[in-house]
């Protein structure tokens, strides 16, 4: 049996129970919890057991679990080389990264790494130490899996299709990146519960530095992909803005399974409502290039499910994820033409078979689709799979883990603290 084994850490997300929804074969079956007695831990070994006994494909997870309240301090008698999996309270996260960092082990951390601005500092210091450790910590950037993200940055890197990367402004951005998530919702085929804390903004974090990790981390990766970017001179924020979702006590009670509001939402409530500010809104500059986010949680989605958006401006060419209705909620990918692009963008298209075999061309009003085939189309559950797997591979060899992984995630995070702090303003 190999020896890496997972260290899971406290376990209040399902995102954590997604990264062991498959067995890895380079590690051991065996997986360590060290949390506190409660409910979050008790929702994650019931996802794990579903797991074990799904009829198709069962995982063979065993798991030790030291339930207690000083769990960290127990965390510190791990011995080096596992894999720390954190997933859960957001405000406590970069505490609980840095002492599995101290214990010798390798992280993979559930976004967000740090909510709030003055954690900046720690989060640096704690990518230093694990680099001089060769330990890998990395955030769990599910969507540099999705195949239309891939897609947007093959066309955005051939200039004879997408052309130059306009620089843009306020009014008009060159690029813009939106979501909206939806708070009541299955996962794995079961209505997702949040515990009561989730609705904390002071403990979860805002949309901009929660879910708005995402968008910054797919701009940054596909206008400058491979490039090392330095938050300190190359991101300059403009103009940012939240706006509160309202939930009713009913809705808050079929979501969580609490009779009442607790008092830590106190500050939040109005008249029997909980102003939930989980909306944001930024316009800042990476290197020039005027870049528009948009993060937002609703109730429910017209979807039934999360959605995404994105536009990237080229000189010759738009590229626009779009997911609304006349979609049928189902992301495509769009290309709109500035210019003659039609011969170099069918060259691209058969080029990229090999990598995207299936993929095609449907011309229409005047634009392209590209039809991806499902067979491409990896779901939200299979994203965390494909993610892990490429994390253990730079755990087996330190080396592989590029070194501008540790200055973008600065800059990233430095983008979305900032940008709620600037809301604030």
């Amino acid at each position: 049996m190999p020896d890496t084994r997972l260290i899971i850490v406290d376990p209040g997300h399902f995102h954590v129970a997604l990264v062991q929804k498959e067995m890895y074969p380079s590690l051991s079956a065996e997986a360590h919890v060290y949390a506190p007695l409660g409910p979050d831990l008790i929702d994650y070994l019931g996802r794990i057991a579903r797991f074990n006994t799904r009829p198709d494909q069962p995982t063979r997870w065993g798991l030790v679990v030291h339930a207690a309240a000083d769990f960290q301090a127990r965390l510190a008698q791990e011995p080096p080389g596992g894999v720390a999996v954190i997933a859960g309270r957001n405000r406590p996260k970069i505490e609980r990264i840095a002492a599995a960092v101290e214990a010798g082990l390798h992280v993979i951390a559930d976004k967000p790494a740090i909510i709030r601005r003055e954690d900046l500092p720690q989060l640096a210091a704690v990518l230093e130490r694990a680099e001089e450790r060769r330990l890998v910590v990395c955030d769990l950037m599910t969507g540099r899996q999705d195949v239309i993200t891939r897609l947007i940055r093959v066309l955005r890197d051939d200039p004879e299709i997408f052309g130059e990367l306009l620089p843009g402004g306020a009014a008009e951005p060159a690029v813009r990146l939106s979501n909206v998530h939806q708070l009541l919702k299955h996962v794995a085929g079961m209505r997702n519960p949040r515990p009561p804390w989730y609705f904390d903004i002071t403990e979860q974090g805002e949309a901009l530095a929660d879910t708005g990790t995402h968008l910054v981390d797919r701009a940054h990766e596909t206008l400058f992909p491979e490039e090392a970017l330095d938050y300190r001179r190359d991101v300059r924020l403009h103009a940012a803005s939240r706006w509160p979702t309202m939930i009713s006590a009913a809705q808050f009670r079929q979501i969580t399974g609490e009779a009442a509001w607790p008092d830590f939402l106190a500050p939040w409530l109005k008249e029997d409502a909980l102003e939930y500010f989980c909306n944001g809104r930024l316009h800042y500059e990476i290197r020039g290039i005027h870049v528009e986010l948009e993060a937002r949680w609703q109730w429910q989605t017209e979807a039934g499910d999360d959605t995404h958006a994105a536009w990237y401006r080229g000189s010759l060419a738009r590229l626009e994820l779009r997911q609304g209705a006349a979609e049928n909620y189902r992301p495509q990918l769009y290309i709109v033409p500035e210019a003659d692009i039609g011969a170099a963008l069918d060259r691209r298209i058969a080029h990229e078979q090999a990598e995207f075999p299936g993929i095609g061309l449907d011309r229409r009003d005047g634009e392209w689709r590209v039809a991806i085939p499902d067979a491409l189309r990896f779901g939200h559950d299979a994203h965390f799979i494909g993610f892990t797997r490429r994390f253990l591979g730079h755990v087996e060899n330190p080396g592989t883990l590029p070194r501008r992984e540790k200055s973008n995630l600065l800059a990233k995070y430095y983008v979305t603290t900032e940008g709620v702090a600037l809301s604030h303003r």
